[in-house]
């Protein structure tokens, strides 16, 4: 590894931030940690699935992969945050693992230590990756890994209490139409939507479908257009649309809230769609709309399968096939099912449409969706979301304005 390598290595090692866990709903824990194998036949692969044991669909994925490629699989598990650490210390002793699947706003911290080949040095293919979900692992003009799957959040609904309130769903298009159907809600006894404001990455996440909504750029967090979105929601608990729980809700305490049956909206993600059955709620889901109208950018999470700089570069052409065979159409629409994501090719997106309908409006909100780190923002990116979430707190408790709170927040950044 180069001098300069080295030196972005040790820096991330010293920097790295989890921006992870308002993304996905992964379990915690890790089923123990690994080293690579001497045996150029045994192949590892690190994954954030520590709900996955010995035995599951995805293990026996792995497994099967590795029967394919000719070469035996020693996987581990970590817990999402933990994976990043772990993988950062692991390349600086140079024993990274030959497959690492990681959070996808991660790509970029561990493209700019070196850690990662490039799609060019791997060869993998990902002609048929949608481009808006391929850009969460771009950076620098480069492309690391490809996505195995994508979640995002969208609205939930309750459809009994709308219909009590004299709400029509389809009327819900944009914000104005939104907190008119909020105030009848409110006006009929009920309560209106629950989200999560919460000072940490949950709360950036859930705010984004809003900020980006209004048109704001993450470059610019004191725009007219981010300070119009700030103001909604503030407005929203000021009338008492929201309750003040938002400031401490975490994306789990606030499906609790909505699951009571007593509200209207909840702005929530893929991964709750179980829950949302086994609730007994008669529900239904839109996209986020955005100021104006039409669905907003909503935040991607899910993981990229990426292939991690080896000395022995002769590894590169085995783990290209692990990771074609992971990844190709098949064995995504099992995978994405598995884990209630959606596919990041518009092939299996299809299929898993015309298997399950109820995944119709989440494949709309995804092909809206966008990488945290898109538009170049790559390792910038953490430093801004936690002033963004300061921001929302800071208007949301009224000790600031939204257009003070987010000013400080732009200042902050630079």
């Amino acid at each position: 590894m180069k001098r300069t390598s080295r030196r972005r290595l040790t820096a991330a090692v010293l920097t790295v931030v989890a921006v992870t866990t308002g993304a996905t709903a992964c379990s915690s824990g890790a089923s123990g940690t690994s080293t690579k194998a001497a045996d150029s036949k045994t192949y590892t692969i690190w994954d954030p699935y520590p709900q996955f044991s010995k035995g599951s669909e995805w293990t026996k994925l792995l497994d099967g992969c590795g029967t394919k490629a000719g070469v035996k699989i020693k996987r581990t598990a970590f817990d999402t945050s933990d994976l990043t650490n772990k993988a950062l210390l692991a390349a600086q002793q140079g024993n990274s693992s030959d497959i690492l699947i990681v959070d996808n706003p991660v790509v970029s911290t561990l493209a700019e230590a070196g850690v990662l080949t490039t799609t060019d040095d791997s060869k993998l293919d990902t002609s048929k990756v949608s481009p808006n979900l391929l850009a969460a692992g771009q950076s620098g003009g480069k492309t690391y890994g490809t996505p195995i799957g994508a979640n995002t959040l969208a609205l939930y609904y309750n459809k009994k209490i709308l219909k009590a309130a004299g709400v029509d769903i389809s009327s819900v298009k944009d914000w104005t139409s939104l907190t008119a159907a909020l105030a009848k809600v409110k006006a009929a006894g009920k309560k209106g939507i629950t989200f999560s404001a919460i000072g940490t990455e949950e709360g950036s996440f859930q705010f984004l479908p809003w900020f980006w909504g209004s048109g704001a750029k993450l470059t610019a967090l004191d725009s007219a257009q981010a300070t119009s979105a700030l103001s909604l929601w503030k407005g929203w608990l000021d009338k008492g649309y929201a309750p003040n729980s938002v400031i401490n809700n975490t994306q789990t305490t606030s499906w609790q809230e909505f699951a009571g049956g007593d509200y209207a909206f909840a702005e929530n993600g893929t991964w709750q769609l179980a829950n949302a059955d086994k609730a007994g709620l008669d529900y239904g889901v839109i996209p986020v709309p955005a100021s104006r109208g039409g669905a907003a950018e909503a935040p991607t999470g899910g993981e990229f399968v990426t292939m991690p700089v080896q000395q022995d570069t002769a590894r590169y052409a085995t783990s290209q096939k692990l990771v074609s065979c992971l990844t190709n159409s098949q064995n995504l629409l099992q995978t994405d099912t598995t884990l209630s994501y959606v596919a990041p090719t518009a092939e299996v997106q299809d299929q898993q449409v015309a298997a399950n309908a109820k995944l119709k409006p989440w494949v709309e909100a995804v092909k809206a969706a966008k990488g945290r780190t898109s538009d170049d923002l790559g390792t910038k990116y953490p430093k801004i979301s936690e002033q963004l979430w300061k921001a929302v707190q800071s208007a949301l408790s009224g000790s600031a304005s939204p257009k003070d709170a987010l000013g400080s927040a732009q200042s902050a950044v630079k």
